[in-house]
């Protein structure tokens, strides 16, 4: 990206809705610059990179500061529940996107980026996400990537840091927790002389939900199982192929041929080389060879290495 405000954000994890009514649905998230996409070429990143290395942090820094609050609108897809089991494409593998004429967008919202940190260490640094931070009515998936990083992105913030790392002000919910979670290095805020255990006779409440619930989809073995069933489109070279063929028009399609091949000549060598045209071949033969003879021409216009004047 030429910016970090041009450009999309797209949630590559499928998540699972629940209305008040008890319905079920899996949705996918999709965040659109309001500012226009825009784009480095391969060189003009190189030359960005080695003239500042904080280009895009400062870039985003300073036009909150003028006063260009940049935004993206956030879109959602929405498929029915029992639509997962039997649709064409395994919709919890990440790699995998859904196409657009099956489920459309449905815009749901707007984010504006509009104040700037104080201080980056304890706003920005200290900062810890987690897939697994969710709110009534958001729910996980069967996608075994996103249920990994829904418990080890918090354990990894409790070792970079600290157990407590949820009081820390930047990562405090906006409204009060009653929570069981105690002690440990750096308490900050405690529950005084309540109960710290549940079930307790002290009036301290506690959610009294165990096992599965009523809201999820682990008790649906046909579910568990048809998200790991290999499917007609779930090959790695279907999705790509129609993106290339028929989504980009020849100036992208030329475009996409000079930034991989100018990857590609940044010092890949045999045997990866050839498997990477391969792969190129399998998306789109077309594209494949273009790559291929780039590559080979950038190749032999090259000076041999290692040999030079004494």
């Amino acid at each position: 990206p030429r910016t970090w405000r041009h450009m999309n954000g797209y949630g590559s994890h499928t998540y699972m809705w629940t209305n008040t009514a008890g319905e079920k649905s899996w949705v996918k998230y999709h965040f659109h610059t309001e500012q226009g996409m825009e784009f480095f070429s391969n060189q003009e990143a190189a030359a960005t990179a080695g003239a500042d290395a904080d280009f895009h942090r400062r870039d985003l820094f300073d036009a909150i500061g003028r006063g260009e609050h940049p935004s993206w609108v956030l879109s959602v897809q929405v498929m029915p529940y029992d639509e997962a089991k039997t649709y064409r494409i395994n919709p919890f593998d990440l790699t995998k996107t859904w196409p657009h004429a099956d489920y459309p967008l449905q815009k749901v919202g707007k984010m504006t980026l509009d104040r700037n940190p104080e201080n980056f260490f304890a706003q920005i640094e200290q900062a810890a996400f987690s897939p697994g931070n969710t709110v009534p009515g958001i729910g996980l998936s069967p996608d075994k990537m996103l249920l990994g990083r829904a418990f080890a992105y918090n354990d990894a913030q409790r070792n970079r840091i600290g157990t407590n790392f949820h009081q820390l002000p930047v990562n405090q919910s906006k409204v009060p927790m009653n929570t069981y979670m105690f002690d440990g290095q750096m308490t900050y805020h405690h529950s005084g002389a309540a109960p710290v255990y549940a079930p307790n006779s002290g009036g301290r409440p506690w959610a009294d939900t165990n096992g599965p619930v009523a809201d999820g989809w682990e008790t649906d073995g046909e579910m568990v199982r048809s998200a790991y069933t290999l499917r007609g489109d779930d090959d790695d070279f279907g999705q790509p192929g129609m993106l290339v063929r028929e989504v980009f028009d020849d100036e992208q399609r030329t475009k996409l041929v000079e930034q991989v091949a100018g990857s590609l000549l940044g010092g890949v060598r045999e045997p990866v080389l050839s498997r990477a045209f391969e792969y190129w071949k399998n998306i789109d033969a077309d594209v494949g060879r273009r790559i291929e003879e780039k590559v080979s021409k950038g190749s032999a216009a090259k000076p041999a290495e290692g040999i030079g004047e004494g």
